[in-house]
C-alpha cells in the first residue's frame, strides 16, 4: 500500500519532562535555575522556602519573588511555550537587567524538585493568573498537545511577583537533608562578593527552612552571603583585560605585613573573548598557613567561633576553583570544586613548587555577553562550547595566574617559606669536606693529652678518607654535567625536528618513484625515464646534504663522554651553537651576531659553553617570536681587557621583569615564565651551574630594550 501526505512533527508528552531530567544536573541546579527566572523578573529579592508539615510525610518547597509578574499572556504565549526565545529578543529586563536566562527551558527545572507545580504571577495591572501542573499527565500523554492546563486569571490586591509552589515526596526530606549545604554552597557562588558595577543590581536571596532538618525547634531564615573566608586570602590578582588585550592588573600579598599593592600593566593582543574582569584568591594550605588564616579572623557562620584546622581545610576544599560569571551569575560547573577546567592540578604535578592547584584557589572571571565574547553556553547548562573564544579565555586566565605565582614563589621563597633551590655541585662538595670534623678532632685530641705524631697520623687518615671521597664526588659532578648537556640537546630536539621534516618527506614521496621509473627503464631505456631518474637521485642527493649539515652542526653538542677539561676558542664554540640555529633563526627574520675578541681562550670544558648558549639563544627566540618584536635581534659581545675578560649577551625581546631579576629567582630549577606546555624552567638554572663549573658567573641585568646577560670569571 502506498500512502503519501504532508505531516506535523507532535512533541511526545514527556518532551517537557525531558527537558527537566536530561538538561538540568541536578536539584540544586533546578533551584537555580528558578532563581535565575527571579532576577530576569527584576525581583529585589528571591525566597527558597523548604517547608515539610508536621507528620513529615510531606515536603513543599516555594520559590517567591516581588518581580514585575506576568501577564496572563505571558503566561500562555511565553512560559507555557518550550524554548521560547522571548528573554534572546529583550536582552534585558524591563529596569535594565541582563536576561539570564536564554535558552527558554530553565522554568521548567520544576519538574525534576516535585510532583506537581502551582504557579500564581501577580503582574503590574493587579492582574492574577494561576496554573496548576502534574508532572505526572505529561508522562501518561502520548502527545503534548494532549495534556490540557486549566488557567485562571482575575484581579487582587496583592503585589506583583511570582510564587512556585512544588510538593514533593517523603523520600525528598531525606535527600534534601543531605543537600541542603550543597544547596546554600551553591547559592552562596552563585553571585561573587565583588560584582562589576555594570552587573551590579539590588538583589538579595533568602534561604528558609521550616522544619526541613531533623530536631529543627525554630524556623531558620538566612540571607545568603559570600563566604567570609573570601577575604582572608593568602595572595591576590585582579583587574581587566579589554577585548584589545591591554589592562592592568593588581596584585597584593596579605600574608606579608606592611606590603604595597603591585599594579602589572597586561598588552596580550586581542583577546577573541571580549573583555574579562578576574579576581583570582590563593590559600596556601601548610599547616602554619592555616593557623595563620584562622588567625586573621575566620569564624563558623552560625556559632561565630573561630575554625579549627581541619574545617578550614573542608572550607577551602568545597570552595576552590574558578568560576566563571556572566551578568553577575556562575556558569555551572565551572569554578566547582571538582571541575578543574583550566588543568591546575597538571600543572602543579610537574612543577610543585611554583604552580598552585586548584584546592588553593578561589577566583572569578566575569565575561561578557555571548554576541560580545563568543562564549557560548552549551544547551545543556553544563558548561561553555569548546571553541576559540574558550581556548582564549583559558589562555589568558592561565596567564593571569602565572603573574601570582610569580610573585608568590619569589615571596615564599625569600621567607623561607619553600624548599631552597640546591646547587647541586656545591652542595656535593660540602657533603664530603671534612675540614671542620678535622679541626673539631685535632682539638678534643689535644685536650686529652694525645702526642702531636698521633693527631698528625689520624689527621693523615681522615685526609686519605676525604680524598677518597672527593674523587667520587668528581666522578658524580662529571656524569651531572653530561646528564645537563643530554638536557640541553633535548631542548634543540625542534630544530632537528624542523629542519628533518622536508627531506624526509621527499625521500619518502620519491622513492616509490625511483623504483617505478627504475623498472621502466630496465624494460625499455629510454632518454625520458632516465632524465626522470636522474632528477629524483638529484634531490635526494640535495635533501641528503641538509641531513649532513644539520648532523654536523649538531655533532659538537652530543659527546656522549665527558671531556677533559682544556683549552679552547671562545668566539668559535659560541659559532657553533648560531649555527645550530641558523635555519630557525632565518626563518624568523632573527639577526644573531657575535662581535669582539675572536682569539680569547677559555681553560675549561667547551660542551659547557654549548649548554650556557643554546639555552640563552632558545630562550631568546621563543620570547621575541611569542612576543612579535618588531626588531629581532641577538648581539653576543666578547669584550677582553687584557687582565679580565666577560660576555655581553643581549636581545630585543621583551626583556625581563624587575622583581624577578632582583630575587634571582629566574636561575631556580622548575622556575618559568613561558605559556602552559612551553617550558620545563630548566634551562637558565642549568646555564648557571654549567658556568660555576668553569669558574664563571651567569647573572641577569636590568635592559629596557630586551634580554640582558653577563658571563664573566669569578
Amino acid at each position: 500500500m502506498n500512502l503519501s501526505g504532508t505531516y506535523k512533527i507532535r512533541p511526545a508528552g514527556r518532551h517537557l519532562i525531558t527537558i527537566g531530567e536530561d538538561l538540568i544536573q541536578d536539584k540544586c541546579a533546578a533551584i537555580l535555575e528558578l532563581v535565575k527566572n527571579s532576577y530576569d523578573a527584576d525581583s529585589p529579592d528571591v525566597k527558597i522556602c523548604f517547608h515539610v508539615n508536621e507528620s513529615r510525610d510531606r515536603l513543599t518547597i516555594v520559590v517567591e519573588d516581588h518581580g514585575h509578574g506576568m501577564t496572563f499572556e505571558d503566561v500562555t504565549d511565553k512560559w507555557m511555550v518550550p524554548s521560547t526565545d522571548d528573554k534572546v529578543k529583550r536582552r534585558k529586563s524591563p529596569s535594565g537587567r541582563i536576561m539570564q536566562g536564554r535558552k527558554g527551558i530553565g522554568r521548567y527545572a520544576a519538574n525534576i524538585l516535585g510532583n506537581n507545580l502551582l504557579l500564581e504571577s501577580v503582574d503590574q495591572n493587579s492582574n492574577k493568573t494561576t496554573l496548576f501542573i502534574e508532572w505526572q499527565q505529561f508522562t501518561n500523554a502520548k502527545y503534548l498537545d494532549e495534556v490540557e492546563i486549566l488557567i485562571d486569571s482575575k484581579k487582587t490586591s496583592e503585589v506583583s511577583g511570582t510564587k512556585l509552589t512544588i510538593e514533593s515526596s517523603v523520600k525528598d526530606i531525606e535527600e534534601w537533608n543531605k543537600q541542603i549545604n550543597k544547596l546554600r554552597s551553591e547559592l552562596k557562588k552563585l553571585i561573587p562578593p565583588d560584582v562589576p558595577v555594570e552587573a551590579k543590581s539590588e538583589y538579595k536571596i533568602f534561604l528558609i527552612l521550616d522544619n526541613l532538618l531533623l530536631e529543627q525547634e525554630d524556623i531558620i531564615t538566612e540571607e545568603v552571603m559570600p563566604y567570609p573566608i573570601l577575604d582572608f586570602f593568602d595572595y591576590r590578582i585582579t583587574g581587566q583585560i579589554n577585548e584589545n588585550g591591554n589592562g592592568r592588573l593588581q596584585y597584593i600579598n596579605q600574608k606579608a605585613r606592611n606590603t604595597l599593592l603591585e599594579e602589572i600593566p597586561v598588552s596580550l593582543g586581542p583577546t577573541n573573548c571580549g573583555t574579562l574582569l578576574i579576581d583570582v584568591r590563593v590559600y596556601d594550605r601548610e599547616k602554619e598557613s592555616i593557623e595563620a588564616l584562622i588567625a586573621r579572623g575566620l569564624k563558623d557562620e552560625a556559632s561565630g567561633q573561630y575554625l579549627k584546622n581541619l574545617e578550614t581545610r573542608q572550607l577551602l576544599n568545597s570552595l576552590n576553583g574558578i568560576g566563571v560569571y556572566r551578568n553577575g551569575f556562575r556558569i555551572r560547573p565551572l569554578g566547582d570544586s571538582d571541575f578543574d577546567w583550566l588543568k591546575l592540578n597538571e600543572q602543579r604535578v610537574q612543577n610543585p613548587s611554583f604552580k598552585i592547584g586548584s584546592n588553593q584557589v578561589i577566583g572569578y572571571v566575569h565575561i561578557e555577553s555571548e554576541e560580545k565574547s563568543g562564549l557560548e553556553e552549551t544547551s545543556a547548562r553544563d558548561g561553555l562550547k569548546d571553541n576559540l573564544a574558550y581556548d582564549k579565555l583559558k589562555e589568558i586566565t592561565c596567564y593571569i595566574i602565572s603573574k601570582l605565582e610569580e610573585r608568590r614563589f619569589i615571596y615564599r621563597r625569600n621567607a623561607g617559606l619553600s624548599k631552597p633551590a640546591i646547587k647541586v655541585e656545591k652542595e656535593l662538595e660540602k657533603l664530603y669536606d671534612y675540614s671542620a670534623l678535622q679541626k673539631s678532632i685535632s682539638s678534643v685530641l689535644k685536650k686529652s693529652g694525645l702526642s702531636d705524631p698521633t693527631i698528625d697520623e689520624i689527621d693523615q687518615i681522615i685526609n686519605k678518607e676525604q680524598n677518597v671521597k672527593n674523587a667520587i664526588v668528581e666522578d658524580i659532578k662529571t656524569t651531572v654535567a653530561i646528564y645537563q648537556g643530554q638536557a640541553t640537546l633535548g631542548r634543540i630536539i625542534n630544530v632537528i625536528l624542523h629542519e628533518g621534516r622536508r627531506p624526509l618527506n621527499y625521500f619518502k614521496n620519491q622513492i616509490p618513484n625511483l623504483n617505478y621509473y627504475g623498472k621502466t627503464f630496465k624494460e625499455a631505456a629510454t632518454n625520458e625515464h632516465l632524465e626522470k631518474i636522474l632528477n629524483i637521485t638529484g634531490g635526494i642527493e640535495e635533501n641528503a646534504s641538509v641531513f649532513v649539515n644539520l648532523f654536523g652542526r649538531l655533532d659538537p653538542l652530543a659527546a656522549k663522554k665527558r671531556e677533559t677539561r682544556s683549552e679552547f676558542n671562545l668566539y668559535q664554540s659560541i659559532n657553533i651553537v648560531s649555527h645550530v640555529f641558523e635555519n630557525e633563526l632565518k626563518l624568523n627574520s632573527i639577526d644573531l651576531s657575535i662581535i669582539g675578541d675572536q682569539s680569547l681562550i677559555l681553560n675549561g670544558w667547551r660542551q659547557d659553553m654549548y649548554t650556557i648558549f643554546t639555552n640563552l639563544v632558545d630562550n631568546s627566540i621563543f620570547w621575541m617570536v611569542h612576543a612579535e618584536s618588531s626588531i629581532k635581534k641577538i648581539v653576543i659581545s666578547i669584550q677582553n681587557e687584557g687582565s679580565s675578560w666577560y660576555i655581553d649577551y643581549k636581545d630585543s625581546g621583551p626583556g625581563i621583569e624587575p622583581e624577578l631579576l632582583e630575587s634571582g629567582v629566574i636561575f631556580e630549577p622548575e622556575f618559568t615564565t613561558k605559556p602552559k606546555g612551553m617550558g620545563t624552567g630548566l634551562g637558565l638554572a642549568i646555564a648557571g651551574e654549567a658556568a660555576q663549573r668553569n669558574g664563571l658567573e651567569l647573572i641577569a641585568l636590568q635592559n629596557t630594550e630586551g634580554a640582558h646577560f653577563k658571563l664573566y670569571p669569578l
